[in-house]
């Protein structure tokens, strides 16, 4: 039979487990949908992608919970709608495989809206909208 001592004690340890996990999914959620590259952020089913854009350079990140995920064998499609301009890039893994990227010139504004279409190796496409601040 479970003794007062015996009950006291499990419940300290649930509540001792319980705060510990807390603890992991807030740290894990910290960096979710706030830039960590200079770009803008949007949600991509279960991953985010963060588009950094330059004149003659588009660069996709993607991650989980803040965490870089490999785009090895990845791909993405960019359509980037600017006013009544709209431009169409496609996103090749780097080198690495840390990042997507693109290389041509690129005229993206404030208000550009974005729409990506990513799919990572082995899994279906993917895809985030998102507008340029």
């Amino acid at each position: 039979m479970a003794t007062r001592r015996n009950i006291l004690s499990a419940l300290i340890t649930t509540a001792t487990l319980a705060t510990a996990l807390a603890a992991v999914t807030v740290h894990a959620h910290s960096e979710h949908g706030k830039p960590q590259y200079g770009g803008v952020v949007g949600e991509a089913g279960v991953f985010q992608v963060e588009l950094v854009s330059k004149p003659d350079s588009l660069t996709l990140y993607v991650t989980d919970h803040g965490k870089a995920i490999s785009v090895k064998g990845a791909s993405a499609n960019l359509t980037l709608l600017s006013g009544t301009t709209k431009t169409e890039a496609a996103l090749k893994p780097s080198d690495d495989g840390t990042k997507l990227e693109a290389k041509g010139q690129f005229n993206v504004i404030k208000g550009t809206k974005v729409i990506a279409m990513v799919t990572l190796a082995g899994k279906s496409p993917a895809s985030a909208r998102f507008e340029v601040k």
